[in-house]
């Protein structure tokens, strides 16, 4: 059965990135919730409902790929979508064998973020949003 409301985990170290992206979901029903690196995304995701993980590559203390990879650890259906500024091949080789749901290069495009976001979610909940 599919929760009520879809939480999504904004985790980026730039705080108006997470606000944009804020501002973007919330008003499409998503319950937001934000870290600023990848230590906090872990400690999120282990003491709230997650749904969706959105992670930027170059964060402090751990990177997107480093999170994604213990994310998958203890929660191994939570989709997790990378982005960077960044993006080449050899990245997404190594985040699609650490099992991201899809990789997304900066600057992203709304449609783009939210309509990979809506996928995620269908595809691992069977959930039409």
């Amino acid at each position: 059965m599919s929760p009520q409301v879809p939480s999504l985990l904004i985790t980026d170290d730039d705080l108006d990135f997470r606000h944009t992206l804020q501002e973007v979901f919330e008003p499409r029903g998503y319950r937001t919730l934000l870290a600023g690196d990848g230590e906090e995304a872990l400690a999120v995701v282990r003491r709230e409902p997650v749904h969706v993980v959105l992670l930027d590559m170059h964060m402090p203390r751990l990177t997107g790929l480093e999170t994604l990879k213990r994310v998958k650890q203890t929660h191994a259906r939570l989709p997790c979508i990378l982005i960077s500024a960044d993006m080449d091949a050899a990245l997404a080789l190594e985040a699609e064998r650490a099992e991201a749901f899809s990789v997304l290069s900066k600057p992203v495009r709304f449609a783009e973020v939210t309509g990979t976001v809506r996928r995620a979610l269908e595809t691992t909940y069977c959930w039409h949003l």
